[in-house]
Parts: structure tokens; sequence; C-alpha cells
């Protein structure tokens, strides 16, 4: 029982932070405007960790990598320390353990990204309907845009409504059913 409250601390407290440094890293690389609430709350309860890791881990192309790495190191940290209450051994097969840690991280990265996504996508949906002027819709829309924009290529707007979000939504929806899922569970395999 005290388990799995532990395991449930560990997996929220997490993700939570997970999510934080993929916003900060997606925000950055999406060139959303920095004086935002948003921005300023994700620096800082980040900034900790960011900093220092800068000095490690530069720059390259104006991406913030020290950032991803960090969010990628908090998902394998997660996955190990859960692995690790429930009485998971590693056993003779180390490096193979250690490989499907790494990409159980990074699948789970892109699965937060899908969600991230979705969730930029359905809220700038609801707010071009509820309250386009909102001081949070520039932030959402320059998040939910550079996804959309393919499908708004292709599916015409039909009597002044945009269906390019619900476009959006399912593909994200099935690469998180088929590819993913996918990925996921053969990697799983190899724990």
């Amino acid at each position: 029982m005290l388990w799995q409250a532990l395991i449930f601390l560990i997996t929220t407290l997490g993700g939570l932070f997970a999510l934080a440094l993929l916003l900060r890293f997606m925000l950055q690389l999406l060139r959303a405007p920095a004086r935002n609430p948003l921005s300023a709350f994700l620096a800082a309860i980040t900034d900790f960790v960011v900093r220092p890791a800068r000095r490690i881990i530069p720059g390259w192309w104006a991406v913030d990598w020290a950032t991803l790495v960090l969010c990628w190191l908090t998902e394998v940290l997660q996955i190990w320390l859960v692995l690790e209450i429930k009485g998971y051994e590693l056993g003779p097969a180390v490096g193979m353990a250690l490989t499907a840690l790494a990409l159980i991280a990074t699948v789970e990265i892109v699965k937060l990204v899908l969600y991230v996504v979705m969730a930029a996508v359905i809220l700038q949906a609801v707010l071009s309907w509820v309250n386009p002027y909102s001081s949070i819709a520039p932030l959402v829309d320059r998040v939910a845009r550079p996804f959309l924009r393919p499908f708004q290529r292709v599916i015409p707007i039909i009597a002044n409504v945009d269906l390019s979000p619900l476009a959006a939504l399912l593909a994200c929806q099935l690469l998180l059913t088929v590819p993913i899922a996918w990925a996921e569970a053969a990697v799983s395999r190899l724990l």
C-alpha cells in the first residue's frame, strides 16, 4: 500500500516536472513571447536545474538542448525509481535494461509532446470561439499554429468553420494509438 502511494507521488511529481521542462523547451523552440505568465512560471520552477545544465550542455542552432536533455533525464529517473520500487532487477543484461530505460523515456517524451499539442489545439479552438483576444491567446496560437498549418493547407474552411483542429487532433490520436503504442510495447519487452 505504501509503495503504491510512493509510485503515485514519483510519477506525479516527475511527470509534472518533465512537463514543465518540455513546455519550457517547446516555448523557446517555437519562439513564443517570453513575457507571459506561463513562461515566467516555467522559468521560475526550472531555472535551478536548467542554468547549471547549460554550462555543460550548450545550445546549438538556437535550441536549448539542456532543457530537453533534463526533461529526458527526468523521465529516465522517474521510470527507474518506479521499477526499483516495484522490485525489478536489472539482471545480467544491464546494458539492455539501460537501453530500454532510455528508449522508454524517449517514447514518453514523444507522447507528452503529442498531449501538449492536443491541449494547445483544443485550447486555441475554444479561445477562438469564446475569447479570441485573451492574453493567453497569442501564446497558445504560437504553440498550435505550426501543427495546424499543414492541415489548413489541405482542408478548406467550410461555412466559416475551420476543421483543421479536428484533423490535427485525429492525427495526434492516431499517432498515439498506432506507432507510439507499438514502440512502447516493443521497448517494454526489452526489460
